[in-house]
């Protein structure tokens, strides 16, 4: 069985398989400002009450502080249904969602149900974890339960040896090979990923969804373990418990299809408009003037792209045509960089500094882009429109090319 079967069928304490739709618990929800008012209106129609308050994380950051009328109205009904139902598990100024859940709530075993396509994330931690629509979500908050069809499972093997490559360069050249049809499966990602940081596998199994995944898995091993125990403080009891139920798999799974993903010969990569898949080795589009770059998201914005980021804008100025954004995904995130004095070091490159949040990695706002203008940025997508005008452009890279191609005010790699 895959990882995912594995975990499903733990769960429902017998042996399930692919292609089978069956009913399970849910042992968190989340929306956000932007789904939780739609779940809360369909759950209105379907129920009084929820099934268990202190499972459900309610999480503001699309567009925080609200920017306009119709957004502060959204949160005004996301902020009734947290009284209403008595939602302890309340986040209105403490980053992106996914960054959140990551930080505070997510163990591996899980079935973790989002409000938002990106929360195929948190396979990062060996939990099943997939977004779901308002209907689904509300149907989930009144019982407590959903229902799913066990998605087919790709291998996906990473191999190869190349130091100048980040996460985000992996899986923009993954996108490329995948392609963006793989539609309801599960990617499990293995080789090169065990060696990877949890921030690391964060951005890998983050970008999932854009190659129409149902989620992005990683078996939990010792890098997962000493993370919850070293920056979510479990207690060594807690470890030990998770070690014991700790679901692992066998080099002879059989699985729906495997695709080796030899990173070797490739350079750093750019996804160029209009989608992820679109990925190019830098020396391709080298040149290419930008009038913004945008360091954070979901994808990378966490401490470990910071610190990236702010090694090469140490001591420089950004390009005078180029407004450079850097948002923390999350304020736990932004207050370490505060302590290690990254902050500072954005501020004086020139760039502007945001409170934790989305922002304009969905053209909502703190960046939004004008007509004809080009956008650099460590986000996950760069469909038409993506953030702001139809007419503008968005290329995709990681934190080290950004911040170098907001120094020169082109697409580059070099300094």
């Amino acid at each position: 069985m895959s990882l995912v079967e594995r975990i499903l069928s733990k769960k429902l304490g017998r042996r399930v398989e692919e292609g089978e739709s069956i009913e399970v618990d849910v042992d968190l929800a989340m929306t956000h400002d932007g789904s939780t008012p739609l779940a809360y209106k369909a759950l209105r129609e379907m129920s009084d009450k929820v099934w268990d308050s202190n499972k459900i994380v309610i999480v503001f950051d699309h567009n925080v502080p609200p920017n306009t009328v119709k957004a502060a109205e959204t949160q005004k009904l996301a902020l009734e249904f947290v009284k209403k139902y008595n939602i302890k598990n309340f986040h209105k100024n403490d980053g992106i969602c996914h960054q959140v859940l990551a930080e505070s709530y997510i163990l591996p075993n899980m079935f973790v149900a989002g409000g938002d396509s990106h929360t195929c994330t948190h396979g990062a931690f060996g939990a099943f974890s997939t977004g779901f629509g308002a209907t689904d979500m509300a149907y989930i908050y009144a019982t407590g339960k959903t229902w799913i069809k066990i998605p087919e499972t790709i291998k996906v093997e990473i191999v190869g040896e190349n130091k100048e490559l980040s996460a985000k360069d992996i899986i923009l050249y993954t996108c490329k090979i995948l392609g963006t049809r793989n539609i309801y499966k599960a990617l499990e990602f293995h080789g090169l990923v065990k060696e990877m940081d949890m921030d690391d596998r964060l951005t890998i199994c983050n970008m999932a969804i854009e190659m129409g995944a149902k989620t992005g898995i990683i078996e939990a091993d010792e890098i997962t373990y000493n993370y919850l125990k070293n920056e979510r403080n479990l207690s060594d009891k807690e470890i030990l418990k998770l070690k014991k139920e700790r679901i692992t798999v066998d080099e002879d799974e059989s699985y729906y299809k495997e695709v080796v993903v030899d990173i070797s010969d490739i350079e750093e990569q750019v996804s160029v408009p209009y989608s992820p898949a679109n990925s190019k080795n830098i020396s391709d589009v080298e040149g290419i003037e930008i009038n913004q770059v945008f360091i954070g998201s979901c994808t990378n914005g966490r401490l470990k792209d910071l610190r990236i980021a702010a090694r090469y804008l140490k001591g420089r100025k950004i390009h005078k045509d180029v407004r450079l954004v850097v948002i923390p995904a999350s304020k736990k995130v932004y207050l370490k960089a505060l302590e290690e004095g990254l902050i500072k070091i954005f501020l004086e490159s020139g760039a502007y500094v945001c409170n934790p949040g989305c922002g304009p990695c969905l053209g909502a706002h703190q960046g939004v882009l004008a007509e004809g203008e080009v956008c650099l940025s460590t986000s996950n997508r760069n469909f038409k429109g993506r953030m702001g005008h139809p007419e503008s452009y968005v290329y995709l890279s990681s934190p080290k090319v950004a911040a170098i191609s907001a120094i020169k005010g082109y697409i580059t790699n070099k300094l």
